[in-house]
């Protein structure tokens, strides 16, 4: 697939800080920096993502709010609706919705509901979504979801993009087909990026679309630092937990990950950590995240926009408060144009 013409956004995931005014501190730094977005997670026992993009909201004018993803599992598609008009009016033209079917852990142990028909579930999310954007009362039974007689009362201010986070293929096919925008993240590293893209543009073609007609951003896990043992410890660390789950296990096998898969589920069954994390090697960790000096985080970057990506989120990793501002300064738009790394393919 060629390389898709296209202006390449920059943006930072703002991972709620201890304190009442730190997250909208980090979101107005990055405003003034000229980031194009900021980024919510959201599901993780911090911070609600929607009640900070609506605080963010109220205290930026320009930059893009954006969640980092909204599992579908744990509000219904009328509450996400409610929550996507509100911040259609704080930021008119500034939101983006992220939604995703998030983790068969996260769905079950902690909300405590099934995880069943996750394709079902965002499907149906963003179909009754896309009805109540435009008016409709609802009046719809699915495979998944049911809805019967609710309607928004007023009309969002602006239209409201849909992005659906994606990582297998059935999930990037659905994604090309309803989304307006897609979501990628760190376990699609890149060298699958064109892959993915394929994927995307076939289930675009099923709605008449091409996949240069959606946005596709992916979230890069940073640590920008000379001293890199620090960083490989944290992301060995980082890549057993996603590794001891269903649908990560699922991509890392494809990713011809199988045997490292098996080794890291036997530690975790049997509590040897030291086993789980002998299983992946620099290599792996080289592959998947992005730690080094800023030259070499920038360029890391830079590959993934010229593997055909559109918006890039730096997730930074560092957990103290100056980690994370050497990590986002590295990739001000100032610094990150200097460096060649934004111009339009």
């Amino acid at each position: 697939m060629t390389p898709r013409p296209r202006a390449r956004r920059i943006g930072i995931m703002l991972w709620p800080s201890p304190g009442r005014n730190a997250g909208f501190e980090r979101a107005l730094w990055c405003e003034d920096q000229g980031f194009d977005d900021v980024w919510f997670p959201d599901g993780e026992g911090m911070q609600d993502a929607l009640t900070l993009a609506a605080g963010v909201a109220t205290r930026t004018a320009q930059v893009r709010l954006c969640t980092g993803i909204v599992p579908v599992y744990n509000r219904p598609p009328a509450i996400l609706a409610t929550s996507a008009l509100a911040l259609s009016h704080l930021a008119p033209g500034r939101f983006v919705l992220g939604i995703g079917s998030s983790t068969h852990a996260m769905v079950e142990n902690w909300y405590g509901r099934r995880f069943e028909k996750p394709l079902a579930h965002v499907r149906e999310t963003t179909e009754l979504l896309r009805r109540l954007f435009a008016g409709e009362k609802t009046d719809f039974r699915g495979e998944a979801l049911c809805s019967r007689g609710f309607r928004l009362k007023e009309m969002p201010a602006a239209s409201v993009p849909i992005h659906i986070a994606a990582m297998g293929p059935k999930m990037l096919d659905l994604a090309g087909e309803i989304g307006d925008g897609v979501v990628l993240n760190d376990m699609t590293p890149d060298d699958r990026i064109p892959e993915a893209l394929e994927r995307i543009d076939r289930g675009a073609k099923r709605s008449g679309r091409r996949v240069e007609d959606l946005e596709i951003s992916i979230r890069r896990a940073v640590i920008v630092s000379r001293d890199e043992g620090p960083a490989r410890e944290l992301f060995r660390s980082q890549f057993t937990f996603y590794a001891s789950t269903p649908v990560y296990q699922r991509q890392m096998v494809l990713l011809g990950y199988r045997e490292q898969i098996d080794e890291i589920r036997t530690g975790y069954a049997t509590r040897d950590r030291r086993r789980s994390l002998a299983a992946v090697d620099d290599a792996m960790l080289e592959r998947f995240y992005v730690f080094g000096d800023g030259d070499a985080c920038r360029a890391r970057i830079r590959a993934s926009y010229e593997a055909g990506i559109d918006s890039v989120f730096v997730s930074p990793q560092a957990g103290d408060a100056a980690g994370f501002e050497s990590t986002c300064e590295a990739f001000a738009p100032a610094v990150f144009s200097a460096a060649g790394s934004r111009r339009s393919t």
